[in-house]
C-alpha cells in the first residue's frame, strides 16, 4: 500500500508500506477520504512530529477486513473513524473531561489517515467508529471529526438564543463554528480575519458582519457593532497570541472567551482585573470526545453544516505536500482540503 510519510516540512514521500495486519476486535479500513486539518499543517510546517510519521485523522473509508469478535461491522461497511480514545475510568474521564485522559493522546490509527489502508484498533472500533448513512458521502464523513471538535468546544460555553458571538479566524474551523452558532440561534455573529476570501465565505455561512483586522481596528469595530457593550462570547480559532488580549477587550461583562487554537509557547499579558470585576471566563478546548461524533454526523446529514460549500480543493495522496502548501498559501481561495487515495 502507499502512504504519505513526513520526513521534514519540505520532504513528504509517497512510499510503499506493508498493509497492516489486524487482530482481535480490529478492522482494516480502505481510506476513501482524509481531511487535511489545520493541526496537520502546523505539525508539518513546525516540524513538531518525529520523522517518518504518517499524519491524518479526519478519516472516512470502507471496511475491507474484520477481525475476530466483530459483530457490529462487516466488510463493505462505509464508516468514519476518529483517532483518540479515552479510558472512561480515570479521574478526568469520571468528570467527563475525556480529552485530558492520559490514554487519550496515546491512542491512534495505524499508521495514520494519509495512507491507503488503515488498521483501526479495537478501542477505536468500539468507541470512535460509526457507520455512514446511505445519504452521507465519504467527503461528508471526513468532516465528522472536525465538526465533533467544534461541538466539544461548544460544550464549554453556553450560547443562548440572541447572544452575540465574535469568531477570530475564518478558516475551515471558523466556518464550521459560524454554522453551529447560527444553528444555536445567535443574535449577532461577527467574524474577523485578514483573508478577504475567507471573510467573504463567512457571510455565505451565516456571519452577519466581518472585520478585516489587517485594515480595520477590530476592537473599535466590535464595540461599534455592539453599542459599546462587547460580545457575549469570543471564539479564538486562529493560533495567534495577540488575539487573546484583543478578545479580552471585545468580550462584554460576564462573557466567555473560548480558546480553540493553540498559542505559541510564550507568555501573554491580559488584564487580570477583568476576571474579578467583570466575571470574565477564559476556557480552553482540545480535540473532541466520543460522545460528539453522533451529533456531528446528524448535523452534517441534516444540512446544518454545508460540507459541499466548504470543500474547495481535492488532492491525491501522492500530492500531500502540494496540498499543505496550497492550504497554507494566503493567496489561494481555500477552505477545506481533502485527500483521496
Amino acid at each position: 500500500m502507499k502512504s504519505a510519510v513526513f520526513y521534514d516540512k519540505h520532504d513528504i514521500r509517497y512510499e510503499e508500506h506493508p498493509i497492516p495486519e489486524i487482530g482481535v476486535g480490529e478492522v482494516l479500513l480502505k481510506m476513501e477520504i482524509c481531511g487535511l486539518c489545520g493541526t496537520d499543517i502546523h505539525k508539518v510546517l513546525g516540524e513538531t512530529v518525529p520523522s517518518s510519521s504518517v499524519l491524518g485523522h479526519e478519516v472516512s473509508g470502507t471496511i475491507v477486513k474484520v477481525g475476530h469478535g466483530i459483530e457490529d461491522y462487516k466488510e463493505g461497511d462505509r464508516v468514519y473513524v476518529a483517532h483518540h480514545v479515552p479510558c472512561f475510568t480515570c479521574h478526568y474521564c469520571q468528570r467527563k473531561m475525556y480529552t485530558l485522559c492520559k490514554q487519550f493522546k496515546e491512542t491512534n490509527l495505524d499508521p495514520g489517515g494519509f495512507s491507503e489502508y488503515i488498521r483501526v484498533p479495537a478501542l477505536h472500533v468500539k468507541h470512535t467508529m460509526g457507520k455512514l448513512p446511505n445519504d452521507v458521502t465519504f467527503e461528508q464523513g471526513a468532516l465528522v471529526e472536525p465538526v465533533a471538535c467544534c461541538l466539544h468546544g461548544f460544550e464549554s460555553i453556553r450560547i443562548r438564543p440572541g447572544d452575540s458571538v465574535l469568531i477570530l479566524g475564518a478558516g475551515q474551523i471558523g466556518c464550521i463554528q459560524i454554522q453551529i452558532v447560527r444553528h444555536l440561534l445567535a443574535g449577532q455573529i461577527i467574524v474577523s480575519d485578514i483573508n478577504p476570501y475567507r471573510l467573504e465565505q463567512s457571510l455565505q455561512f451565516g456571519a452577519d458582519y466581518t472585520v478585516n483586522s489587517q485594515h480595520e481596528n477590530m476592537v473599535e469595530k466590535v464595540m461599534q457593532l455592539t453599542g459599546g457593550n462587547g460580545v457575549d462570547h469570543v471564539i479564538i480559532s486562529a493560533g495567534i497570541n495577540s488575539l487573546l488580549p484583543q478578545a479580552m477587550e471585545c468580550v462584554r461583562r460576564g462573557g466567555t472567551i473560548l480558546v480553540f487554537a493553540p498559542f505559541k509557547n510564550e507568555n501573554i499579558s491580559i488584564p487580570a482585573e477583568r476576571f474579578f470585576n467583570d466575571e470574565i471566563k477564559v476556557i480552553g478546548s482540545y480535540s473532541s470526545n466520543p460522545y460528539n461524533y453522533e451529533i456531528a454526523l446528524q448535523m452534517i446529514q441534516q444540512g446544518v453544516i454545508a460540507t459541499e460549500k466548504m470543500v474547495t480543493h481535492r488532492f491525491p495522496l501522492s500530492q500531500l505536500l502540494e496540498a499543505i502548501q496550497c492550504a497554507h498559501n494566503p493567496n489561494e481561495h481555500v477552505l477545506k482540503v481533502l485527500i483521496t487515495p
